[in-house]
């Protein structure tokens, strides 16, 4: 890769690294359900008209629709279950959890992808992994035990759990539809979804409406599904997936220091030695994907 897309790459990445701040300002108003709403109108609004620039049918065939359906079905109660999480804990933590979607994927990919084999460099990455989130959720360490305990981190790993197998679904459905087109209706066809439930069981708390939790809706839905869904997807049409892939390690990392920046949390001992590992296993899933390509 020239530099120049290296460059884009690390900045994609720490880009997804910021999403836990600007969820976390975003629900100071907007609550779960109603934060998935605006963020994706605005995102659907942004890939839509990237297609337009690009020339590309976003009209689907009539068999698409059901595929389509269901990965937008998936997508919202993963966006809902993840919004939910990061309301209830740290960022930095956040950002750790929701990493953690590679191993569930990896779990997922032999009903979806059979073509994306478990080797045994994917096998150590995702144990590495895991193992970072255990010590720092470990009740035994100086302050996980709070974190073991609190009911948000658990919904998180849910969500996480749900990414990985809505990535390995959509990966499917991608090869058949198309990038630009599953997103563009992964979006829209959720909105409804996201109004029914935030109507019925949410109430929006303008009172606290301000420039951050403006800022947040705005980042998560241009900066985020709008800006870096078309820069990766860039990426990906002109450079080998996997080595796109292997930036994947910098967004938890960028994840845990904006949360300390712009939340003022605190950096601790298990968080750094979590940190360190969910990185490199996040590292060593990727490598192995890369060598197995060179292949």
């Amino acid at each position: 890769m020239p530099a120049r897309a290296i460059v884009l790459a690390l900045c994609i990445h720490v880009m997804w690294g910021g999403n836990p701040v600007a969820v976390k300002w975003g629900l100071e108003v907007f609550p779960p359900m109603w934060s998935g709403l605006v963020r994706f109108a605005v995102g659907a609004l942004c890939v839509g008209l990237w297609a337009v620039v690009r020339r590309e049918r976003l009209w689907p065939a009539p068999a698409e629709w059901p595929a389509l359906g269901l990965v937008a079905a998936l997508f919202m109660v993963q966006i809902t279950t993840m919004n939910m999480g990061f309301g209830g804990t740290s960022g930095s933590l956040g950002a750790l959890l929701i990493a953690l979607n590679p191993i569930f994927a990896a779990a997922f990919a032999r009903y979806f992808v059979p073509d994306d084999k478990l080797t045994a460099g994917k096998a150590l990455g995702l144990l590495v992994a895991f193992m970072g989130t255990a010590v720092v959720l470990s009740p035994s360490s100086a302050d996980g035990s709070a974190e073991f305990m609190r009911i948000a981190n658990w919904i998180l790993l849910l969500s996480a759990l749900l990414l990985g197998a809505r990535l390995m679904y959509s990966a499917r459905v991608i090869r058949r539809i198309g990038e630009t087109r599953v997103m563009f209706w992964m979006m829209t066809l959720s909105l409804p979804m996201f109004l029914l439930g935030g109507a019925l069981t949410e109430t929006l708390m303008l009172h606290n409406l301000s420039w951050r939790p403006i800022a947040g809706i705005a980042y998560q839905g241009v900066a985020i599904a709008g800006v870096a869904f078309m820069a990766n997807s860039y990426l990906m049409r002109h450079h080998a997936p996997s080595v796109v892939a292997s930036f994947n390690f910098v967004s938890p990392v960028a994840g845990v220091a904006l949360s300390i920046w712009l939340l003022d949390e605190v950096f601790t001992v298990t968080l750094g030695v979590g940190l360190v590992m969910v990185a490199c296993g996040l590292a060593l899933i990727t490598r192995a994907r890369v060598d197995r390509s060179d292949r």
